[in-house]
């Protein structure tokens, strides 16, 4: 397709912002161009005003389109490159993709509290519910409130039902290569993206984190910037459709 002097301006301006151009893009430039400028406008606003650098953005994408509550390959392999072009590590990068996978823990929290209630409702008498812990309870316990400054509801209902578990789960929670680990502000902030992304959205644990941020002194503008930055995942309509669209006129104009 031959490009006017406005889609060629339009097609430079978004490569210039995001580093980047796709089949989707080209679908938007081709179909809707009005519609790219305006996303190159609305998706590249946090990263122009924001205080994130980068390297940590790109890492952000790449939490949000590993998280399994998402999926997409394409935007996964696009950001991971991405990422290390700008200063990752691949041992930061899988850091990353080990925090993604904790966030299949959503459920878990939310679900051990209302299998307290439930059993509480139910009359049931479960003794661990209410037990003095025990002196390794007691040292996870500590081990979680050193970790992350709290101690919420569904971990001392875990910790009381499955301890083993509850192990496992604190240390998957700090998993991280000992010499090249992301800091923990870096942690923060992309916990927050996995909580607050509208796919696998956990309010409780979103609330939680963002508390943990403000208490190890994340700065509000880094946290505002992290939430405008999980709404873009909703693109993700065009990046499939705008290829697909292009097929189905292709074909028809043969």
């Amino acid at each position: 397709m031959s490009l006017t002097p406005e889609q060629e301006r339009l097609k430079a301006a978004y490569v210039r912002a995001r580093g980047y151009w796709t089949d989707w893009t080209e679908a938007l430039l081709r179909f809707s161009p009005h519609f790219l400028d305006l996303y190159a406008r609305y998706g590249g606003y946090p990263a122009a005003h924001g205080p994130l650098s980068a390297r940590m953005c790109e890492l952000i994408y790449v939490a949000l389109d590993a998280s399994s509550t998402h999926l997409f390959e394409s935007g996964l392999r696009l950001h991971m490159a991405l990422a290390v072009e700008h200063g990752a590590t691949p041992a930061q990068v899988m850091e990353v993709l080990a925090m993604a996978t904790e966030q299949g823990l959503g459920g878990t929290r939310i679900g051990v509290e209302i299998l307290a209630e439930e059993l509480a409702a139910a009359g049931q008498d479960v003794p661990e519910l209410h037990a003095a812990l025990s002196d390794r309870q007691r040292a996870l316990q500590a081990a979680w409130r050193e970790r992350f400054g709290d101690w919420p509801h569904h971990a001392e209902v875990l910790l009381r039902l499955d301890p083993d578990y509850f192990a496992l789960v604190l240390e998957l929670s700090a998993f991280a290569d000992p010499e090249d680990r992301l800091t923990e502000t870096d942690r923060a902030l992309l916990r927050l993206a996995l909580d607050a992304c509208f796919t696998g959205l956990n309010p409780p644990a979103l609330r939680d984190g963002i508390r943990r941020a403000i208490r190890i002194g994340v700065a509000w503008p880094a946290i505002l910037q992290v939430l405008q930055m999980t709404a873009h995942l909703g693109v993700h309509a065009c990046a499939l459709g705008g290829p697909a669209l292009t097929g189905i006129v292709e074909q028809n104009q043969s």
